[in-house]
């Protein structure tokens, strides 16, 4: 079994407990997550089951209300990341997570593929002391799969600022530009042949 099979088969099974006949939805659950460009995690994420939305932005930084120019100029320390919004009864953070490590190389250092620089690193930003714990849990497990260090920052999240409206949804709203043809549909066959099937919905539902 490869890599991204393995790291897949942890988002399985973290979803495999799940019942068939799920209670009414919970209040929805977000992460904010870095894994390189963010129009590449934005798609991938898009193909999770349970997940509801899913946000382009910057965070990681200190400057406030930044802008793409700025981060891709290295003027922030702001990261580009997405926020991911979830159904916790339906998608546990731990499946989020373990989903994470499968959709980016959480060991290169000072980018992310062919994007180099700081906007482009790894990074996880925990919401409370509950989402840092299972965080830490989720590095872990994936650490023995890497044979080389995982270098993801785990730190708390202090602010998450959305991304400009042209980058939301890039790659459904531009399948033919050549970086969604060439970078991001290649990973997203990848990792689509992998996930999880779909939970069965409630008894006489569709």
């Amino acid at each position: 079994m490869n890599r991204l099979a393995l790291l897949l088969s942890l988002c399985a099974l973290s979803l495999s407990p799940m019942t068939a006949n799920p209670p009414p939805p919970a209040q929805l659950e977000s992460i904010v997550l870095g894994g390189g460009c963010f129009w590449c995690t934005d798609a991938a994420y898009q193909l999770l089951p349970g997940v509801k939305h899913v946000t382009c932005g910057y965070a990681g930084g200190t400057q406030p209300n930044p802008t793409y120019e700025q981060v891709c100029q290295h003027r922030t320390d702001h990261a580009e990341v997405v926020k991911v919004e979830f159904d916790p009864a339906v998608l546990p953070l731990a499946a989020v997570l373990d989903y994470f490590w499968a959709v980016h190389n959480p060991t290169q250092v000072g980018g992310q593929g062919n994007d180099h620089g700081p906007q482009y690193r790894s990074i996880l930003l925990y919401a409370n002391a509950a989402q840092q714990a299972v965080a830490e849990q989720s590095r872990a497990a994936a650490q023995k799969i890497f044979r080389d260090p995982i270098t993801t920052e785990l730190r708390p999240l202090t602010q998450f600022w959305p991304a400009e409206d042209y980058h939301q949804d890039y790659f459904a709203r531009h399948p033919e530009a050549g970086y969604c043809q060439f970078v991001i549909a290649p990973k997203l066959s990848k990792l689509q042949s992998h996930l999880p099937a779909p939970r069965p919905g409630p008894a006489g539902a569709p």
